[in-house]
């Protein structure tokens, strides 16, 4: 049983990241951005969880590619 929380708060330590930058970059709260991507997902059976693991796969792309850097002298 210690495995499947383990797991679970992997999953919900990662997969809430993916609603919060969502949300700060359209200036909504995080509640309605989660709870969107649960409807969208029972309506169109699956497609929205489909959306979240996309969104998820192409932020961690864009931080991979993009780091921010503080001055000139961190390259």
């Amino acid at each position: 049983m210690n495995i499947f929380y383990t797991v679970l708060y992997y999953f919900q330590k990662r997969g809430f990241e993916v609603c919060r930058r969502i949300a700060e970059r359209m200036g909504i709260r995080t509640r309605v951005v989660r709870t969107t991507f649960i409807y969208l997902t029972f309506v169109t059976l699956g497609f929205g969880f489909a959306l979240y693991l996309f969104m998820a796969f192409w932020l961690r792309i864009k931080d991979l590619l993009y780091t921010k850097r503080t001055s000139v002298f961190d390259l």
